[in-house]
């Protein structure tokens, strides 16, 4: 190999070094940016009485988010219940009884369905829930973000399953144990980190919709005592102050903002610790 040619692999291989790292940091520095203006922004804010007060009235400064931040959780446990059964057993009809035509179309309609905006999901839900119910609700507010959820959680837990291995079926199946208790004893057993991380992930993505709430949930200046009465959320919080005229209102937006992105932060760290030896294991 002659010198200059070798050179010239060095060169390009130094170039290309530097160029992965500028492309790095050009994906970090946002998510950077973000955090520092939150923090610089919000971080005042945030003292006991933002997480336990209710919203003060105009022109009365303090107060927090507590009810807020309770109706979120009310809203995403409501999700949960909804969207992680239907999901997770929908993937487990994909994986386990594929090969059917009718797998196709429902393959085909989740993988449409994740890409639909998610105010179109509010609208449907406020056509069939809010309108017949006279009101809007905490409940038709669950509804949707389960709605939401419901083929992502599909769609993650069909491709963990996939990627247990077939020896495992067939051992089982062989030893006189039943499809059902195959697949709920083995197949589940053995993919429950992947299913785990993948309704983690929904979770988060639902976290903080804001549109949705709109037509569904609407907000509450209050505590909700049932999930028939609107229910505040943080999404609805934040939006509700960030687009008031009031400086105290926009200090508890910002709070608010780094509030919902650390509970998010705090959802996605849980997913990678549960994913942290995949890569040491065959699933």
């Amino acid at each position: 190999m002659t010198a200059p040619n070798h050179n010239w692999r060095n060169f390009k291989n130094v170039f290309m070094q530097m160029l992965t790292f500028a492309c790095a940091i050009l994906v970090v520095t946002p998510l950077l940016l973000v955090f520092y203006h939150l923090i610089k922004e919000g971080f005042s804010s945030i003292n006991l009485a933002f997480f336990t007060q209710l919203p003060k009235p105009v022109g009365e400064t303090g107060g927090g988010m507590g009810n807020a931040i309770v109706g979120t959780f009310i809203l995403l446990a409501q999700a949960a219940v909804i969207g992680v059964p239907v999901g997770v057993l929908g993937g487990v009809f994909l994986s386990e009884y594929g090969g059917t035509k009718l797998n196709w179309w429902i393959r085909f309609a989740a993988d449409i369905l994740n890409g639909v905006p998610s105010i179109t999901w509010g609208i449907v839900v406020y056509a069939l829930m809010v309108v017949p119910m006279h009101g809007f609700s905490a409940l038709a507010g669950g509804v949707v973000l389960g709605m939401m959820m419901i083929p992502l959680v599909m769609r993650t837990t069909e491709e963990v399953l996939q990627l247990v291995p077939g020896g495992y079926r067939e051992a089982a199946l062989a030893l006189g144990i039943s499809k059902w208790k195959t697949i709920l004893q083995i197949v589940i057993r053995t993919a429950l980190k992947g299913i785990v991380t993948g309704v983690l992930l929904a979770l988060a993505r639902v976290a903080g919709e804001t549109a949705p709430l709109l037509f569904t949930a609407l907000g509450n200046r209050f505590w909700a005592h049932n999930l028939t009465e609107p229910i505040a959320a943080m999404p609805l919080q934040i939006f509700a102050y960030a687009i008031s005229p009031y400086d105290d209102w926009h200090r508890q937006a910002w709070a608010g903002a780094l509030v919902l992105l650390l509970l998010v932060l705090a959802i996605n760290i849980g997913v990678r610790f549960l994913t942290r030896d995949r890569f040491r294991q065959k699933i």
